[in-house]
């Protein structure tokens, strides 16, 4: 009988390195997109914030290597640390709001009702429209003279508190977290939904025939079922939701007397108003770190899942 040999020969065969080789030609368009496009400008501004960069050295003129002194400067900014203040109240409010509601309205249209299909595909109006487009629509419904909010209010006999919502630095980030809320809200919606559909119903049957009403069933079956993909919504939000630009500098402008000025508008300035790009680079590396974070806590979840599967 033939033997098996116990050290097979690891010298690769013509096949698989041209397998092999095969591979690489494939990735290398994914990866020369990668370089360009990711790689350059993030080891540029890397670059950028160790180095006494303005307008002059930007267009070709001498840099000066100056070490951490951006990274010095920017956290010894009491503009910087206002920024950061602002952008954990938008970030948390936005977080919640938009999950609290996704949920809801993800156990809604789990269970088939009359027009599901179309007031979901309605729904997600909300997310598919680009954020300059629902910033400017906020920006007019919060409108004092025209907008919808205070119309609705006079309506109802509440008109001494229509005021100029986006003009009042008490009330303005709130506007724009209910915008941002507005466009999250179906995100959030559709990747529950998708959990809620894999939770087997026989469990929620099971329960009832036991005596466990709804809500014991919603808190001891739903609620421990649904934490995977409630985490990875959460991680996923917390990404988009910490480095928005657009919607809040198209309704505000980080105004007024920058009660909305969050971190990516904080980095906005320092660039493109006060030409300061070596602090502009490291403040903008120092924004990256809760989304890097985020990410990184994504993909090792998503790896951990793998290996129990």
């Amino acid at each position: 009988m033939r033997r098996l040999n116990p050290h097979p020969d690891p010298t690769p065969t013509p096949l698989s390195s041209r397998r092999r080789r095969a591979g690489y030609l494939f990735s290398l368009p994914g990866l020369v997109f990668l370089g360009l496009f990711l790689a350059y400008p993030l080891l540029y501004n890397v670059w950028t914030s160790v180095h006494d960069v303005g307008l002059s050295g930007l267009l070709g003129g001498a840099t000066r290597f100056n070490g951490l002194a951006n990274y010095r400067a920017t956290v010894s900014d009491p503009d910087f640390w206002h920024a950061v203040r602002l952008s954990v109240v938008f970030t948390l409010g936005s977080l919640v709001l938009q999950f609290v509601m996704g949920f809801a309205l993800a156990l809604l249209f789990a269970r088939p009702f009359p027009l599901n299909g179309l007031l979901r595909s309605l729904l997600l109006v909300a997310w598919l429209l680009p954020p300059v487009i629902s910033g400017t629509l906020f920006r007019w419904m919060l409108d004092e003279e025209s907008g919808v909010y205070n119309a609705l209010l006079r309506a109802t006999g509440l008109g001494a508190l229509s005021h100029d919502w986006l003009t009042d630095p008490g009330t303005s980030l709130a506007g724009v977290i209910f915008a941002n809320v507005w466009v999250g809200v179906p995100f959030n919606m559709l990747l529950l939904l998708v959990g809620l559909h894999t939770i087997d119903p026989e469990l929620h049957e099971a329960a009832a025939i036991d005596g466990a009403g709804v809500r014991q069933r919603f808190r001891w079956i739903t609620l421990p079922l649904m934490r995977p993909v409630s985490v990875v919504v959460l991680l996923l939000g917390l990404v988009y939701t910490f480095k928005v630009f657009d919607i809040i500098f198209v309704m505000t402008g980080g105004g007024p007397v920058d009660a909305t000025s969050v971190l990516s508008l904080y980095v906005y300035e320092v660039f493109f108003k006060f030409f300061r790009f070596g602090e502009g680079a490291a403040a903008g590396l120092l924004l990256l770190l809760v989304p890097l974070l985020a990410g990184a806590l994504y993909v090792l979840r998503l790896r951990r899942e793998g290996e129990t599967a």
